[in-house]
C-alpha cells in the first residue's frame, strides 16, 4: 500500500512528528544532554518505522516535500540577517584567530573525508558528506547538500548526511568535556582573577545593554519582507553565477544569505529599516524546525545499507581528527591558557555538530573549573553565522571538483 500525502498533508505530518520529537526529548535525558534537535528525534523515529513498514511489504509513504526548500531558504537567509560586522569587531583578535582555526578545520575535514572515500573505492561525494557538510555544518547543511548530490546521481545522499550529522552531534558532545578537562589539568590552568572580574562585568554589561526588541505583526511582516526580497535577489544572482560557471554546485540559499548579510550591515543597521533580530531568530527557528522535520521524515533509510561500513570508517577518523586538532592546534593557537582549553572543548561540539553543542561542552567545563567569558563570546560569533558562509564556499569548491 502506497500513501502519497500532498504538500499540506505532508506539512501536517511533519508538525506532528516535530512535536513527538519535542515530547521524547523532554522525557529522555540522553537527547537533552547531547542537544539532539527535536525534529531529528521525531524524524528518525518516523523514518525507522517507515523502514520496517516498507521492508515487510505493509506500507510506503511518498511525501510531497514542496515546502522543504522554502523552509530551508527561510532559515539560512535569517542567519544573514543577524550576521553583524559590529559584533565581529567587538570580538577582537580572538574571534579572527578562532575563525581561521575553524576554516582550516573545514578544509581538513573535507580533505580527510574525500581521501578516505577514494582509498576505500567509494564516491568522493561520500567523503564530502562525511566532511564539513555534516561535521561543522550539522543537520541544516546536510539537509541542503543531500538533495544537491542526489541531483548529481548520488543515491542515498540525504540519508547519509542525516546519519553522519547525528553521529557528529553525539560524538562531539561526548569528547568535548573530557578534552577540555584534560588540557586544564595537564597544564595546571585556572581562570585568573581578571577572568572572574571580567565575567561579572560581562554579565552586567549584557544586562544593561540588552534591548528587548518588540515582536508584533508589523515587525514579523517587515522581517519576512526582507527575507523574501533577499531570497528573490539571491536566486537571480545564483542563476547569473551558474551562467558564468555551469559546473558550479551552488544552493540558492548561499546567495540569499549573502544578500541578507549585506542588508543587515548597511540599510538594516539602524533607523526605520533596522533588522529586528528577535524576529529574525524566531522566523529562522520556525524555518529550521520545519525544514529538518521534512528532511528527516522523508529519509529512505534502506539506501544506507551499501555505504554504511565506509561511512562509519570515515566518521571514526573524523572523530580522531577533531581530538588531535583541538588538543594540538586549537589549544596552542588560542594562547594555551584557560580560555583556550575551554574553546578546545567547545570546538569539539561545534566542529562535529552544532554551536549549541559547543556551548554545552564549554558550560560543562566552566561549571567545574570556573568562568571563561572570552570563550563564551568567541565561539557563538564564529559558530552562529561567521563560519556558515565560509563552509558553504568550501563545500562548493570541493563539490565542483567532481
Amino acid at each position: 500500500m502506497i500513501i502519497k500525502p500532498d504538500m499540506m498533508q505532508t506539512a501536517a505530518i511533519c508538525i506532528v512528528v516535530l512535536f513527538i520529537g519535542k515530547w521524547i526529548k523532554g522525557k529522555v535525558d540522553f537527547f537533552e544532554k547531547f542537544c539532539i534537535p527535536a525534529p531529528v528525534i521525531g524524524g528518525f523515529l518516523f523514518a525507522i518505522i517507515h523502514l520496517f513498514l516498507r521492508e515487510f511489504g505493509i506500507l510506503e509513504f511518498q511525501m510531497d516535500v514542496t515546502f522543504q526548500d522554502p523552509f530551508m531558504m527561510f532559515f539560512f537567509t535569517s542567519i544573514g540577517l543577524i550576521a553583524s560586522i559590529d559584533i565581529i569587531k567587538k570580538g577582537g583578535v580572538g574571534v579572527i584567530i578562532f575563525y581561521i582555526a575553524t576554516v582550516i578545520l573545514v578544509f581538513l575535514q573535507n580533505g580527510v573525508g574525500i581521501g578516505i572515500a577514494k582509498f576505500l573505492g567509494e564516491d568522493s561525494l561520500l567523503g564530502l558528506l562525511c566532511g564539513s557538510i555534516t561535521m561543522v555544518g550539522g543537520h541544516g547543511t546536510a539537509g541542503v547538500w543531500g538533495p544537491e548530490f542526489v541531483k548529481n546521481g548520488f543515491v542515498g545522499a540525504n540519508e547519509i548526511g542525516m546519519a553522519a550529522a547525528t553521529f557528529g552531534l553525539i560524538m562531539g558532545s561526548l569528547i568535548g568535556g573530557p578534552i577540555g578537562g584534560r588540557l586544564i589539568k595537564k597544564n595546571n590552568l585556572a581562570p585568573s582573577v581578571l577572568d572572574k572580574e571580567e565575567n561579572i562585568r560581562y554579565k552586567e554589561e549584557e544586562l544593561i545593554n540588552t534591548v528587548v526588541e518588540e515582536i508584533n505583526v508589523n515587525e514579523i511582516l517587515k522581517t519576512m519582507a526582507v527575507i523574501f526580497v533577499s531570497i528573490a535577489i539571491g536566486v537571480i544572482l545564483k542563476n547569473e553565477l551558474l551562467k558564468l560557471w555551469q559546473k558550479l554546485i551552488l544552493p540558492a540559499y548561499v546567495t540569499s544569505m549573502l544578500i541578507a548579510g549585506i542588508y543587515r550591515n548597511t540599510i538594516g543597521r539602524k533607523g526605520t529599516f533596522k533588522v529586528n533580530e528577535r524576529c529574525a531568530n524566531l522566523l529562522g527557528d520556525i524555518g529550521l524546525n520545519m525544514f529538518l522535520a521534512m528532511a528527516l521524515t522523508n529519509l529512505k533509510l534502506w539506501q544506507l545499507a551499501e555505504v554504511a561500513g565506509p561511512m562509519i570508517i570515515i566518521l571514526l577518523v573524523q572523530t580522531l581528527i577533531i581530538v588531535l586538532y583541538t588538543t594540538f592546534v586549537t589549544f596552542n593557537i588560542m594562547g594555551r591558557d584557560y580560555d583556550a582549553a575551554v574553546l578546545s572543548a567547545g570546538m569539539c561540539g561545534f566542529g562535529m555538530g552544532a554551536t549549541a553543542n559547543g556551548v554545552a561542552n564549554m558550560s560543562s567545563v566552566v561549571e567545574k573549573y570556573g568562568p571563561a567569558p572570552k570563550a563564551f563570546f568567541i565561539l557563538p560569533i564564529v559558530g552562529a553565522f561567521l563560519i556558515d558562509l565560509t563552509n558553504t564556499f568550501a563545500i562548493t569548491f570541493f563539490a565542483s571538483l567532481f
